[in-house]
């Protein structure tokens, strides 16, 4: 992924930017990336709401700067390897939601969905913003669309 002369701090970006070597999988990395966006909920959802959107919003901040970082060192475009986009994107979808199994299967679904699929304003987000902010950015409007998406599926079902 990098090469060798890579200093320490470059290492924990990269390291940090693939959602911990998961942005290495050759096939959909971007889901296995999704699927640490879980843990993170776990962790900042135990906070009071407000802290824990307060908190997600930090790591956003973060991840804008790990994977711009990242995109200068790979020279290379929105690379792949990125995952920690997926990583907040997921996080965000969860947020407010109880650690119930079937919301977070159904919060992950509308996640990927929506994440793939780009709908406006989502592609426009992931076309307009440069570097670090298009590639996170995107993924945050698909986490606030999926989590919309499952509230009205748990109001309707």
């Amino acid at each position: 992924m990098a090469p060798k002369t890579l200093n320490l701090k470059d290492r924990l970006v990269l390291f940090l930017a693939s959602g911990l070597f998961l942005g290495l999988i050759p096939f959909a990395p971007g889901t296995f990336g999704s699927l640490l966006g879980i843990p993170l909920h776990w962790l900042l959802g135990h906070l009071p709401i407000f802290l824990e959107i307060c908190s997600l919003g930090f790591v956003v901040l973060i991840s804008v700067w790990i994977s711009g970082r990242t995109e200068l060192l790979l020279e290379n475009k929105d690379p792949s390897q990125i995952v920690i986009d997926e990583v907040v994107g997921m996080a965000v979808a969860l947020v407010g939601a109880p650690l119930e199994p079937s919301l977070v299967i159904i919060a992950f679904l509308f996640f990927r969905f929506f994440d793939i699929w780009k709908p406006f304003p989502i592609r426009y987000i992931d076309r307009s913003f440069p570097g670090g902010w298009g590639i996170v950015l995107d993924d945050v409007a698909a986490g606030v669309m999926a989590n919309l998406a499952w509230r009205l599926w748990d109001l309707i079902v």
